[in-house]
């Protein structure tokens, strides 16, 4: 495991001590729980990411292959444009 030094205001400092201590562990355990909670967070996000662009390249390659073009790209629209759309 790596050590870190980190420099936070003493009233964090003082409001960190007093969860861990109702929580009975250490500050080091929040900090990597916290860290650990956000590096998995932004992989999952990634990930969704990296299936949404296979899941539209497959759509594409199968429209290629029928011969079909798709009429308008995939941009992401706003809400009030998906509801302007839904009302059409």
């Amino acid at each position: 495991m790596k050590n870190i030094t980190l420099k936070i205001d003493d009233e964090i400092h003082s409001k960190a001590r007093v969860l861990a201590a109702k929580r009975g562990t250490s500050i080091s355990a929040l900090v990597r729980e916290f860290l650990d909670k956000e590096t998995s967070r932004a992989q999952s996000e990634e990930d969704r990411v990296a299936a949404l662009e296979a899941l539209f390249a497959r759509s594409d390659a199968r429209a290629k292959a029928s011969g079909k073009k798709r009429s308008t790209p995939l941009i992401p629209m706003t809400r009030e444009e998906i509801y302007a759309e839904r009302l059409r």
